[in-house]
């Protein structure tokens, strides 16, 4: 029966993925499943790492041989078979390289259907060619503004910016946007070769020598002859001479370091393109219009006016058939986008200043569109990011995939959502080599049952909100007014000494305003103190970097190790074990523990490295032991064991403990960053964080630190977020979580709604307060909170 098509369950055995225990499962088709669990428990393996997985494999074994090629694909999952899988499409929180041409009408593939509009239903200038569809892109040759390259801004910088003290000299650092060390000598060293001052003040310069050193476009090649210095002997060599104002656009354009753009971005003004005033078209382009609008200022409007324009010219009286055409159906696809929440996005809108939870709701909407049936849609946390009204607008935008006969597996969190499942897969109980077991895979109602699952207390046993003393503001930190995306003048005060969320539904102006007091604190760090931001930006984006590298716990690991009698009668410094450089790793693979097995037609595989079998290290570093265990071996300890091994080093004591403070205990010591969540990559920064001791008042702010955490998880999180403020910091959250809101001292509330409809702060003050505001979308919610009910889903 099992093997029968008409099977409606998806069958797994012997799932050993990750931490999964030979997990045996059977899931049911053509229903909403909520897999839950603690973060580490498990679950993502299963959904994604196992059945995904599985059905990609599956689907790639389909296709010939050269295309498999030319597509990325997944390894075979660790599994020992699963019947019933019917072809899957994953929608994971992920974000790809920021890209200043990705939009929203990019991703949503709307900008298609606007530029076939403008193509066959414009209306052209007396006697204009007609363009083809790729004339109205700014990201083809055939669409793209000359002159800003399709960008609509262009970027210049001037001398007062280049050179912000001109009583300095050139020797002195007068050009401040020259870049330190060696480099920036160099330039110095390459002008004094060229016959320019560099010991006079700047501003007694000729005017004509300013400009060339700071803007000429040329590069001449010079001999230098370095100054001698005690103990260093320096050859002449070629120089090349690079002005600072190339220097500037080039490291602003072509560097991949966020650091080095920021620090370029400073010396940089940038202004709306003159020739396309910003279109990012060409002219011949931008001469067409369709409802009296140009395409840039259709791409520029909110979804849902953009809708309402377009049905409006639709319903003409001089409305062509073509036109109908095309209007309705770019309106019926706008319908999904704004159905989930988005409405208040514009086609322009650029796709690094969205959300992780916006950007998988925009894919979500595309895949409604594609009229799919009998798939697998597999999502990761669909509600990330969503305020709890925007939840119920996703909750229905799911039932609809479901209705249309598919199957719908939601990796979440959110309890409105698991409530709202047909079937509840919990893993657990705890996490890493405490979880991987399935505790339960049934009705949610049947989780009430199982004592050993964490979800269940969170699920069933809610009460109201314990009662508390709020603490009392020590002083306001006051910014604003603002004036940045939704926000038109925005005045706001955060308390200092409390625990403040900021609220507001999706795209209300809640990160724009906390980013605004950011930026009008940083460097100044008034009344705060300092100021720390922790967002959930990798760690690292290569598995040479892990927890212990960025913790500096690796450091303390590997001075131990050379201070043993193993390592000292062998000379061995500190640097020997360490796995990226040359010396003691294993130059087979060069520390990274596997090799890549290139197979032609079937995706590359990875092997444990012949030589170290994947322990990263050369032999003779390997004979050296700590306590009995190897550096290999460290590394591989969870932060749990390593709290017991090195309970009586300080320094790795203090690092250990603070990781386990924020539930970190499942992680090994050298798992590599790109294997970690955003959520858990937050939480490493927040230790790293804890761990040092500061005894000056400190702002901490915080971007949903809550996303993609299980309920237990964000307790833990949130005793240490009160713990900082209790020690006298200062604590801001931009959060969903009612539950979170509901234990803050103040909350500040945007809205009331999300785009044109938002930006302006509806409610401020104590939960209870804000709890019993007429105008605010948060109120109700936090109420119920408040009161410890359910949402009125539930």
């Amino acid at each position: 029966m099992h093997d029968s098509p008409h099977d409606p369950y998806v069958r797994v055995r012997g799932a050993r993925e990750h931490n999964l225990a030979g997990v045996d499962v059977d899931i049911p088709r053509d229903a909403l499943v909520a897999f839950t669990g603690v973060s580490g428990s498990g679950k993502s393996s299963l959904a994604f790492g196992t059945v995904y997985a599985e059905a990609q494999r599956r689907y790639f074994e389909s296709v010939a041989p050269y295309a498999r090629r030319l597509i990325h694909q997944v390894g075979a999952p660790s599994v020992g078979e699963i019947t019933g899988l019917p072809p899957a499409v994953s929608l994971e929180q992920r974000r790809s390289s920021p890209n200043a041409r990705s939009s929203v009408g990019t991703v949503t593939t709307l900008s298609n259907s606007l530029r076939m509009l403008f193509s066959r239903a414009g209306r052209y200038p007396e006697g204009a060619e007609r363009l083809d569809s790729d004339a109205f892109s700014p990201n083809t040759a055939a669409g793209a503004c000359p002159s800003c390259h399709g960008l609509g801004r262009i970027h210049e910088t001037s001398e007062e910016l280049l050179v912000p003290d001109p009583n300095l000299s050139i020797r002195q650092g007068a050009v401040a946007a020259w870049p330190g060390a060696w480099q920036g000598k160099n330039l110095r060293d390459v002008l004094d070769a060229l016959g320019y001052d560099v010991d006079r003040p700047w501003r007694e310069l000729d005017a004509k020598d300013r400009k060339w050193i700071l803007f000429t476009d040329e590069q001449p090649v010079v001999t230098v002859h370095p100054v001698r210095e005690a103990g260093r002997i320096q050859r002449p060599y070629q120089g090349t001479y690079t002005s600072a104002r190339r220097l500037v656009l080039r490291t602003f354009s072509d560097s991949k370091s966020p650091a080095l753009r920021a620090k370029a971005e400073r010396f940089l003004t940038s202004a709306p393109c003159p020739v396309c005033g910003g279109g990012r078209l060409r002219p011949e382009a931008l001469a067409v219009t369709f409802a009296g609008r140009t395409v840039a200022e259709l791409a520029a409007l909110p979804l849902t006016a953009l809708a309402g324009l377009l049905s409006t010219a639709a319903s003409g009286a001089d409305a062509t058939e073509t036109a109908r055409v095309l209007t309705g159906d770019l309106v019926a696809r706008i319908g999904t986008v704004t159905e989930l929440g988005l409405g208040y996005l514009s086609l322009d809108r650029a796709t690094p200043t969205l959300s992780n939870g916006e950007l998988q709701r925009l894919r979500l909407a595309t895949q409604l569109r594609s009229g799919l049936f009998g798939v697998v849609y597999v999502l990761d946390e669909p509600s990330a990011g969503l305020h709890p009204a925007d939840t119920e607008a996703l909750l229905v935008v799911l039932d609809r995939l479901k209705a249309a006969g598919n199957s719908v597996f939601v990796v979440e969190h959110h309890l409105d959502v698991v409530r709202h499942a047909d079937w509840l897969v919990d893993v657990g109980p705890g996490a890493g080599v405490h979880g991987g077991r399935v505790l339960h895979s049934g009705p949610p109602r049947e989780l009430a049952g199982v004592e050993e699952s964490v979800t269940r207390r969170f699920l069933f046993d809610r009460g109201p909100v314990p009662a508390r003393t709020v603490r009392e503001p020590v002083g306001w930190l006051r910014t604003g007014p603002v004036t940045r995306h939704n926000l038109r003048e925005v005045d706001a005060a955060f308390p200092l000494g409390v625990f403040t969320a900021v609220t507001g539904v999706s795209g209300s102006g809640k990160s724009t305003l906390v980013d605004a007091l950011v930026d009008a604190l940083t460097g100044q760090g008034e009344g705060a103190g300092r100021l720390v931001t922790v967002d959930q930006r990798p760690i690292g984006r290569t598995p040479r970097s892990n927890l212990a590298t960025y913790t500096g716990l690796f450091d303390v690991v590997r001075k131990l190790f050379a201070e043993t009698e193993e390592a000292r009668a062998h000379g061995y410094k500190a640097g020997r074990f360490s796995f990226n450089v040359p010396g003691g790793r294993c130059e087979t693979c060069q520390g990274e523990g596997f090799v890549s097995v290139e197979l032609l037609f079937l995706p590359s595989t990875y092997a444990p490295c012949p030589d170290c079998h994947g322990a990263r290290y050369n032999p003779e570093t390997l004979r050296v032991r700590l306590r009995g265990l190897t550096v290999a071996e460290v590394l591989d300890l969870t932060v749990e064991s390593a709290a017991g091994f090195l309970a009586d080093v300080p320094a790795a004591a203090r690092s250990l403990r603070t990781l386990l403070d924020v539930g970190l205990g499942y992680l090994r010591l050298g798992q590599p960053a790109t294997e970690l969540s955003g959520g858990e990559a937050q939480r490493i920064k927040l230790a790293s964080e804890l761990q040092r001791p500061h005894r000056s008042p400190t702002l901490y702010v915080l971007d949903e630190p809550t996303t993609g955490l299980h309920p237990a998880d964000v307790e833990v999180l949130m005793r240490q977020l009160h713990g900082l403020v209790d020690a006298g910091h200062s604590v801001v959250v931009v959060e969903h979580d009612m539950d979170v809101v509901a234990t803050a001292d103040w909350v500040i509330d945007l809205g009331p709604d999300g785009g044109d409809r938002g930006g302006r702060i509806v409610a401020e003050g104590p939960p209870e307060r804000v709890a019993g505001a007429a105008d605010s979308r948060t109120a109700p919610y936090l109420a119920r909170a408040l009161s410890g009910g359910a949402s009125p889903r539930s």
